[in-house]
């Protein structure tokens, strides 16, 4: 705790006179005052910055301080930046004392070597967790997620120092997620995953083993999976070319994002064969083109070749290209084989580069059409972009093909993932008990 000098205590007293607080109520006052010091003080806030209050009364909610106590608190520093309005600082405060528990010489040689890597502020930290990603080669949408989870982290710990961040404000903000949010098991699952990278790489430190921590239970799902008429009555209410997108979604099991990064090298028409880069976990698979479509697969081809052709006359600057193929093979990204097999519709000018490339088509565009199209088929069922992934998977194996090409196809590493379509079609099996020597 920290103690107020006698000259701004004086003038906060004055303030308090002057703006008719009850005798009675003055000593609360000082109260909240002495707490809301300690608090910047013990977490690195701007004692002077009104963006802190929000977080000192968020960390009142937490201690279950009531309404009342809340809005008197609220009160008692807006009365103290009246006094601090043109200052950064207040130099009246002097540090009496620190609640720190001193650490032994082992633990001392560990917090030395542990804290090269920590960094200073929540700012180093999000440009850290960015490069770590980055370095990783993970996906955008990784990076996305865990920065997310990681913001409501530092929420929930009020901004807490990093260097004092440990074990038990994991456990709590799980537990938070599960009791309180009623998050689902995935989520809880994905939060523990992004803190885990985040302590690990970003703080330079393990949180160890996490006991005692109230866990979302977790359903068992079984995905929502359309008959072939259905799937037909879809595709027929799509214009060109989500239309042949999602026959390509649901003819080769590809996930969204794995339609959309296709290349035109990705496709060899002569062998059949459809090779999937990069897919989920940096996985490669290939797939067999669909011949029912390989005619409008062509047909499309040469739709994107004319907007090549009509981009190189425009002198444009070429595809999005990935990690740093562009710099090793400079023109890659205006030779025809690198362009996106569903390009998007208009270029992407960079600013900064003074650029105009083209990027594939957006992906909440086939969103919103499969919506649309799923509407006016009037489905009875709740069916989205992966709903034809689903389907592909419990297709085939309606058609009695081997669980584990499926699992291939599909490009799941753990079986277990594949066999919950198992449960999506109906079951064939004899009851009848019988020996196979009289089959």
């Amino acid at each position: 705790m920290i103690k107020i000098k006698a000259d701004l205590l004086n003038k906060y007293n004055a303030v308090l006179q002057k703006n008719g607080i009850l005798q009675k109520d003055q000593r609360f006052y000082l109260k909240w005052l002495r707490f809301y010091l300690d608090f910047c003080h013990k977490y690195d806030f701007d004692q002077s910055d009104t963006g802190s209050l929000p977080q000192f009364i968020n960390k009142l909610r937490s201690k279950n301080q009531k309404k009342v106590q809340q809005q008197q608190a609220t009160n008692a520093v807006q009365l103290f930046y009246s006094l601090t309005k043109f200052k950064k600082k207040i130099p009246e405060i002097d540090k009496i004392k620190e609640n720190r528990v001193p650490y032994s010489a082992t633990e001392a040689c560990k917090s030395e070597k542990s804290n090269q890597k920590i960094t200073r502020s929540w700012k180093d930290a999000y440009e850290g967790l960015a490069n770590e990603i980055k370095v990783r080669h993970y996906s955008p949408k990784t990076l996305k997620s865990y920065r997310g989870w990681v913001k409501k982290f530092q929420t929930f710990t009020v901004s807490k120092n990093l260097k004092q961040l440990d074990s038990s404000d994991v456990k709590k903000f799980l537990t938070y997620l599960a009791v309180e949010q009623n998050v689902s098991a995935s989520s809880q699952n994905l939060a523990f995953n992004s803190l885990l990278f985040f302590y690990r790489h970003i703080l330079g430190r393990e949180f160890g083993k996490i006991d005692g921590v109230v866990r979302a239970k977790k359903r068992p799902y079984i995905p929502v999976v359309l008959s072939r008429d259905e799937v037909d009555r879809v595709i027929n209410n799509l214009q060109y070319p989500f239309d042949l997108i999602v026959k390509v979604i649901y003819g080769c099991g590809l996930r969204l994002f794995e339609c959309l990064n296709l290349r035109i090298n990705n496709f060899d028409f002569d062998g059949g064969i459809l090779t999937i880069h990069d897919g989920k976990g940096k996985k490669d698979r290939t797939v067999p083109i669909p011949e029912t479509i390989t005619s409008e697969l062509k047909v499309h081809l040469q739709r994107v070749d004319n907007l090549h052709q009509k981009d190189i006359s425009d002198n444009y600057d070429g595809a999005f290209m990935f990690n740093r193929l562009e710099k090793k093979y400079k023109n890659a990204g205006k030779d025809f084989i690198w362009q996106w097999f569903f390009p998007a519709k208009s270029l992407t000018f960079i600013k900064d580069l003074n650029e105009n490339r083209r990027y594939h088509m957006h992906e909440t565009h086939v969103q919103r059409a499969i919506k649309r199209a799923v509407a006016k088929a009037k489905l009875t069922k709740r069916a989205t972009t992966h709903t034809f992934r689903h389907s592909y998977a419990s297709h085939l194996l309606a058609a009695n093909f081997d669980i584990r090409t499926i699992q291939e196809l599909l490009g799941h590493s753990d079986i277990r993932t594949t066999m919950i379509y198992t449960h999506t079609v109906r079951s064939t099996t004899i009851k009848e008990a019988k020996s196979p020597l009289d089959f």
